[in-house]
């Protein structure tokens, strides 16, 4: 069969790149179109149509500048996928392309799969009509988002979460530290995100980390979308390592993580490192944000414990001052350190085990073939 895979940031393109992995075991006739990142390439054995650094835009205004950019892309989709003709086309996250694409498909008479249900528990809850009329299957990898639909009326299918399945099949470095020419003092993982708006605002508080930490050292965990040279411009002339296609190692020696809001901070929570959540955008996005999303918290793992297992610092609290505070209670303070640990607990008893990529890909093809 002919699968057509759209992810549009660097998660969905991990998440993509072991759905397509699955879907090779799962069909041996399989045929893949892209739009994604390195990782998708990779598994796909072919180049994107468009590549995830052309698409990732995050904030009310950040979209809005970026309007032209979107609709060219939109339209080359569009055209894309009626040359193609695909048997199904797979959407990952990335909603407000996504489901205007799933809108075309289903107009057009193409199956459409949801893989990772866009976030529309947190705010615009009405679009789960949309996604009721508009998507055919649709796969959730967080517990709650079954219940959420439910209340809809909407069938979706639980199949875990795809980041146990990347940890699971990841491939640890021992030498890690001496390949990447570290030293043996304690370190302090900084995890600014993949986009260039939330580096801009969060990596500068995280560097003037490294002159209230002495005893520790500290590594940046790298966006495969910047250069070395990108990060060196926040540096200077700190030793601090930059580190790139290494996240997983990077948290398995750290003694605590200073981590940016998103798919990073579960990642961090399943790897079990102590971390500090932080978040700093546009100062209008971040006002509309606080006026429309309707959860409690931002990171992944409180949101599925469903109460305040890592702190959270939100753009007037995200600062240097206050992210070393609560980062040196992490490291010196053991019942503080302790709690977080049975949080992260409660957080893998939720997820379950890693088999998310193949229960999906087994259930697509299931689908199909009906």
């Amino acid at each position: 069969m002919r699968y057509y895979l759209i992810a549009g940031e660097t998660s969905g393109d991990l998440h993509g790149a072991n759905l397509i992995e699955a879907l090779k075991k799962e069909d041996s006739q399989a045929e893949f179109r892209i739009v994604g990142g390195n990782q998708m390439q990779a598994s796909a054995g072919q180049s994107a149509l468009i590549h995830t650094s052309e698409m990732a835009f995050m904030g009310f205004v950040e979209v809005i500048k970026n309007l032209s950019t979107i609709s060219r892309n939109l339209k080359t989709v569009k055209k894309d996928l009626l040359a193609y003709r695909p048997d199904t086309v797979i959407l990952i996250d990335f909603p407000g392309f996504n489901l205007k694409i799933a809108e075309f498909a289903k107009k057009h008479g193409i199956k459409v799969c949801y893989y990772i249900s866009p976030k529309i528990w947190a705010w615009n809850q009405k679009r789960v009509y949309k996604i009721r009329r508009v998507v055919d299957h649709m796969f959730c990898i967080l517990p709650f988002e079954v219940d959420f639909y439910k209340k809809f009326n909407m069938k979706v299918d639980y199949v875990g979460n795809p980041l146990l399945d990347a940890i699971d099949k990841y491939n640890f470095n021992p030498d890690f530290k001496t390949d990447n020419e570290l030293n043996e003092r304690n370190i302090i993982a900084l995890l600014p995100g993949s986009r260039k708006m939330e580096i801009e605002r969060i990596l500068p508080e995280m560097v003037r980390l490294y002159f209230l930490f002495p005893a520790h050292q500290f590594v940046i965990a790298g966006a495969p979308n910047f250069d070395k040279a990108y990060y060196e411009q926040y540096t200077q002339d700190l030793p601090i390592k930059v580190v790139f296609d290494q996240t997983y190692d990077l948290l398995r020696n750290a003694e605590a993580a200073v981590v940016t809001s998103g798919t990073a901070t579960l990642e961090t929570g399943i790897l079990k490192v102590p971390q500090v959540v932080v978040y700093k955008a546009n100062a209008l996005s971040v006002k509309i944000a606080r006026l429309v999303i309707k959860v409690k918290f931002i990171s992944l793992v409180n949101l599925i414990n469903d109460y305040l297992s890592v702190i959270e610092l939100i753009q007037e609290d995200c600062t240097d001052f206050e992210i070393a505070n609560e980062l040196a209670l992490l490291i010196n303070d053991k019942e503080h350190r302790a709690s977080v640990m049975e949080n992260y607990e409660v957080l893998a008893s939720k997820l379950g085990s890693p088999g998310a990529s193949e229960k999906t890909a087994k259930l697509i093809v299931k689908y199909l073939s009906e």
